[in-house]
């Protein structure tokens, strides 16, 4: 019960920072002016003719990606007996990253960002970053489950250490290649990880309590 909270008090201060990320944007879109074009400064200035590390890396965070994935390791789920992790795994895709993040992209309508150059090509709106939306919940997910790949407890840190290093680096990816404002990413992301933290308590409950009944069927 405790976690629960602890993990509900968190998902709750990444949703309040997200919420007034929007009402900054919506109503005082000047302010982040400063904020954005000194991470972008600083990105640039820490790895430059990087070009082609950043828009390798940022492919991770592509559709076509994100699909073949997301089969991937729905399919390894399910057919591991795995269904509940399945299924909050489908769920967190389909309904964070396929339906909820456009529907805040169509409401806000950023442009995308003229500062520097687009090294790859978009159409959508700016904020949130769906790049970085779908790296937290595709690989923040799989951070939050890898004790199901994972009994060593240094080998599952190994892999959530390089997992997580892999989310922040397509959020920089992002900013790298001149398509989305830091303040988009930064968005992307406390959706994201707001989503996880106030669902992955029910899910280990509804999985805790659907173990004990495999268990008890042996």
């Amino acid at each position: 019960m405790k976690n629960k909270m602890y993990y509900q008090l968190a998902g709750s201060f990444t949703l309040l920072f997200f919420v007034a990320l929007c009402y900054i944007l919506r109503f005082y879109p000047d302010t982040l002016t400063g904020f954005d074009r000194g991470i972008i400064s600083v990105v640039h200035s820490l790895s430059p003719g990087a070009d082609s590390f950043f828009i390798w890396l940022t492919k991770f965070g592509n559709p076509v990606s994100v699909v073949i994935l997301t089969i991937v390791f729905l399919g390894l789920f399910w057919f591991n007996r795995q269904k509940l992790t399945a299924l909050w795994f489908g769920i967190n895709i389909v309904g964070i990253c396929g339906i909820l993040n456009p529907v805040i992209k169509q409401f806000f309508k950023r442009p995308r960002p003229t500062i520097l150059p687009h090294l790859v090509e978009e159409h959508s709106y700016s904020f949130p970053s769906g790049h970085a939306v779908t790296s937290m919940i595709l690989f923040g997910t799989l951070i939050f489950v890898m004790p199901l790949f994972f009994k060593n407890t240094s080998l599952r840190l190994v892999a959530q250490i390089v997992l997580g290093l892999l989310i922040l680096g397509i959020g920089v990816s992002r900013i790298y290649v001149g398509v989305h404002y830091p303040s988009d990413v930064l968005g992307g992301f406390l959706l994201g990880i707001s989503w996880l933290l106030f669902s992955f308590p029910y899910y280990r409950e509804k999985k805790l309590i659907y173990d004990m009944k495999q268990i008890g069927r042996k």
